[in-house]
């Protein structure tokens, strides 16, 4: 009898962790397709010549301040989210999320500039489908993603200061090679982000509070993974105006 009983609690534990789980990436998907929604919208709108001209060029010809604070201010609004989330209530790390993909949006109105809107639709939909594919793999893989997913961020954060100098430098090969390490890197990096937001899922010590602003915060990773995916995707599929 005792062995029965054994055996349903542990189902009965199972079945509850899959329900956990289950709900935890419902939050999570909820919060990155939100994101998506309002970039790509925002993106959409604002990526005309006209308004490109207006508010990023300056007087002299050049790029304007606010440019540049378009460009780098999600990067510091990033880090504020993930590593104050403790510390702020979930309306406020909403509302920071929300501003963050507004600006992203902003920011990526610029590709409307340089790539055909079949060029973008198609990208998205290769990126929509790499993702994917490598989400599954890191949700069902048994192999820990620990030291890769470290060794991959490395290279991120590589990626990202070349990314900056080549604003200036303009280089087509140094841009060719972000782009190539970039499809490697982030997709790998949604293999190892989405095997720890499985173990979050199912950790039965974390709080409702918490999973929630961990589900907020799984869902900004995702989405800013996808569209570094997607942006290294375009600029080696894309087809330029």
């Amino acid at each position: 009898m005792s062995m029965l009983n054994s055996f349903f609690q542990s189902k009965n534990a199972g079945t509850q962790t899959k329900a956990m789980s289950s709900e935890f990436f419902a939050q999570v998907y909820t919060y990155m397709f939100i994101a998506l929604g309002i970039s790509s919208g925002l993106a959409y709108i604002c990526g005309t010549p006209e308004f490109f001209k207006t508010y990023f060029i300056s007087a002299t010809g050049g790029l304007s301040p606010l440019f540049y604070v378009v460009a780098f201010a999600p990067v510091g609004l990033g880090l504020l989210i993930q590593m104050a989330y403790t510390k702020l209530s979930l309306t406020t790390l909403f509302l920071l999320f929300g501003v963050y993909a507004a600006l992203m949006g902003v920011s990526l109105s610029t590709i409307f500039l340089v790539y055909s809107i079949s060029s973008i639709f198609t990208t998205f939909i290769v990126s929509a489908g790499a993702f994917a594919g490598m989400a599954i793999l890191g949700y069902t893989t048994k192999t820990d993603l620990t030291k890769f997913g470290s060794l991959l961020y490395m290279v991120f954060i590589g990626i990202f200061i070349a990314g900056i100098v080549n604003i200036f430098l303009k280089s087509d090969s140094m841009s060719f090679m972000i782009a190539v390490l970039g499809v490697f890197v982030f997709t790998g990096l949604t293999a190892y982000q989405m095997q720890q937001l499985k173990y979050i899922s199912e950790d039965p010590s974390l709080s409702g509070v918490d999973k929630k602003k961990l589900s907020l915060i799984g869902g900004l990773m995702l989405y800013i993974l996808f569209i570094n995916l997607f942006l290294s995707i375009l600029r080696l599929l894309g087809n330029r105006e």
